[in-house]
């Protein structure tokens, strides 16, 4: 998940909020087309491929078709959040039904590049990760830190193979940094440690194991007057 020069290559956490708050600043077609990317991982051909008889209202889903299956037509089916089925619904509502089966967005993947490009900027986003690849694996690494099992990742990221997805699972996650702060902790400068006490019995006297070189003189002294 790093490039060649050790830069992060997905959104983190709170670059995903910024570009979603980013978004909803556009225009609603460009906001939407935003959304499926940031919510579904998929590709950006896949996203320009959409038409409106892929988006279940009733289910709260997108099916998406994968275009990356060589000779074979497979679609993956994707929750989607409610927000998002809201404004598909309007959408739905300013189409007749009879251009349902036409591509929600119109564009060249040039232009669907530049559009989420612009939000990465008004977002503040800069780097590798600022682009639709970017989006696609910061969803894989944050539908993984919140516990999805690494198998429904794969069927919603489309991967042939497990080993593709399990690339995502390599990430410092949440678990993963709360083992290192304990490190962290571990390694503070020693607090003083308190010596064990050495009373025996209730009542007895605290031994103080600091010598006295004149008190062991005077032992000495004494012991010999007793001989």
């Amino acid at each position: 998940m790093l490039d060649n020069y050790g830069n992060r290559k997905y959104l983190s956490s709170s670059e995903r909020t910024r570009f979603f708050l980013a978004a909803s600043k556009k225009s609603k077609k460009v906001e939407l087309f935003c959304r499926i990317l940031l919510e579904t991982g998929c590709r950006i051909s896949e996203a320009l491929n959409l038409t409106l008889y892929k988006i279940d209202l009733e289910e709260g889903v997108v099916i998406i078709r994968s275009l990356k299956k060589r000779n074979k037509i497979c679609h993956r089916v994707i929750p989607i959040s409610p927000d998002t089925m809201r404004l598909f619904k309007a959408l739905m509502d300013e189409v007749a039904p009879e251009d349902y089966d036409e591509r929600i967005w119109g564009w060249t993947r040039m232009t669907g590049y530049r559009h989420v490009c612009a939000v990465m900027d008004l977002a503040g986003i800069k780097g590798s990760q600022a682009s639709p690849k970017g989006l696609r694996h910061g969803f894989a690494v944050a539908a993984l830190e919140a516990g999805a099992p690494m198998n429904l990742v794969q069927r919603w990221l489309g991967h042939t193979h497990w080993s593709t997805t399990a690339i995502y699972a390599d990430v410092i996650g949440p678990e993963e940094r709360g083992f290192a702060e304990r490190l962290w902790l571990s390694a503070e400068a020693p607090r003083p440690v308190m010596r064990p006490s050495l009373r025996g019995k209730a009542g007895s006297k605290k031994v103080d194991q600091r010598e006295n070189p004149c008190q062991k003189k005077r032992v000495l002294v004494a012991a010999r007057l007793a001989r």
